[in-house]
C-alpha cells in the first residue's frame, strides 16, 4: 500500500483502475445507511482501535484518497488499522484490469465495464458485520433490511458525536453473544433471524468462526462449506460473504435476486433467467464471477 502517513492525516494511493465517483455512487444507495455518512464528496466513518475512537474524513483527488482525522490525532497503530480497512473496503489490491480484459469480450459485461469503469467491489471487512447483514437481509426487501440494521446499530452499537452529527460503530460479536432472542425480537427481528444472529455471535466469541483461519483456506468452496456449518448460513449468505468479506473474485451468489433482475434487464427479457442459464453465463466469467455480479448490481441503481 503506497501513500503518506502523518499524525493528522493519511494519503492512500489507489490503483490505476479506480473511480471514486463510481464507488461513492454505490455507497450512496441507501439513505438509511448508518455506518458511514457521505457529505460534499467526503465519506465520514468511525473506527475503534482498542479503546480509541477515531472519526475519519475520507476525501478523493485524482491520484489519492486523503484521510483526515477531525476529532483527534490517532496513534500509529490506529492509523495503520484505518488505512488497512480502507484498502480492503475499496478492494484495492485486485488487478481488475484482468477482469476488464475478459469482460470486454462478453456480450453482457462489455457494456457495463465501459459505463462503470473504475468501480470496485465495496467490501465489508468485518466478518461479523458481513454475516449478520446478510442474515438480516434474508427474504425481505432492502428497505426493511436497512431499517432492521438501523435499529440493531442504535440499540447495540457504540457512537461518537461530532459537530452535531452522530457516527456509529457496528455492534461487536462479544456484545451480541450475551443477548437473548427476545432482545432482538423487540427490534422486530423474526425469532429465527434473532437466533441466527446471536448464534453467529456466539460462534465467533468462542472461536468457532474466525476470519483469520478461514482466510487460510485456498479454495472458496472450502470457506463456503465452513460457513454453512453454522445455523442460518445458507448458500446465498455464504457466497455473499465470500464475495464481500473474503474478497474472493470467484465468489458467485447465483441465487441472488438482484443478480437475476439485472440479468433479466440486460438480456431484454420478460422473465428472469433460470439458474442453469445463469450457471452457463457464469462459466464465461470464470475467476471473476464476483465482479460480474457486482457490476450487474450496479446497473440496477
Amino acid at each position: 500500500m503506497n501513500g503518506v502517513d502523518q499524525p493528522s492525516y493519511l494519503e492512500i494511493c489507489p490503483p490505476v483502475e479506480f473511480d471514486a465517483k463510481e464507488c461513492l455512487t454505490f455507497l450512496s444507495r441507501s439513505e438509511l445507511e448508518m455506518l458511514y455518512k457521505i457529505s460534499d464528496g467526503y465519506v465520514y466513518k468511525l473506527f475503534k482501535v482498542r479503546d480509541e475512537m477515531i472519526l475519519s474524513k475520507i476525501g478523493f483527488t485524482q491520484k489519492s484518497l486523503k484521510v483526515e482525522f477531525p476529532v483527534n490525532s490517532p496513534s500509529k497503530e490506529a492509523r495503520d488499522t484505518v488505512a488497512a480497512y480502507i484498502w480492503e473496503w475499496f478492494d484495492m489490491d485486485k488487478d481488475i484490469g484482468l477482469f476488464y480484459k475478459m469482460a470486454k469480450k462478453d456480450e453482457i459485461l462489455s457494456r457495463l465495464v465501459h459505463t462503470y469503469h473504475g468501480l470496485r467491489i465495496m467490501c465489508i471487512p468485518d466478518l461479523f458485520e458481513a454475516l449478520t447483514w446478510a442474515i438480516i437481509g434474508q427474504q425481505i426487501n432492502l428497505t426493511f433490511a436497512y431499517t432492521l440494521k438501523q435499529r440493531f446499530i442504535e440499540e447495540h452499537g457504540d457512537s461518537l458525536v461530532f459537530e452535531g452529527e452522530t457516527y456509529w460503530l457496528y455492534p461487536t460479536h462479544e456484545k451480541i453473544a450475551a443477548l437473548e432472542v427476545e432482545d432482538l425480537r423487540e427490534l422486530k427481528f423474526s425469532t429465527r433471524k434473532a437466533e441466527y444472529v446471536i448464534g453467529v455471535a456466539k460462534a465467533m466469541a468462542n472461536g468457532e468462526l474466525k476470519k483469520e483461519e478461514l482466510q487460510k483456506l485456498q479454495d472458496s468452496q472450502d470457506i463456503r462449506q465452513a460457513l454453512m456449518n453454522s445455523r442460518g448460513i445458507g448458500a446465498w449468505t455464504a457466497d455473499y460473504v465470500i464475495m464481500k468479506c473474503f474478497r474472493r473474485p470467484d465468489a458467485f451468489p447465483i441465487a441472488d435476486v438482484g443478480l437475476h433482475n439485472a440479468l433479466k434487464l440486460q438480456l431484454g427479457r420478460e422473465c428472469k433467467p433460470t439458474i442453469e442459464e445463469i450457471k452457463e453465463l457464469g462459466s464465461k466469467w470464470e475467476g471473476w464471477q464476483a465482479y460480474a455480479t457486482f457490476y450487474l448490481w450496479r446497473s440496477l441503481l
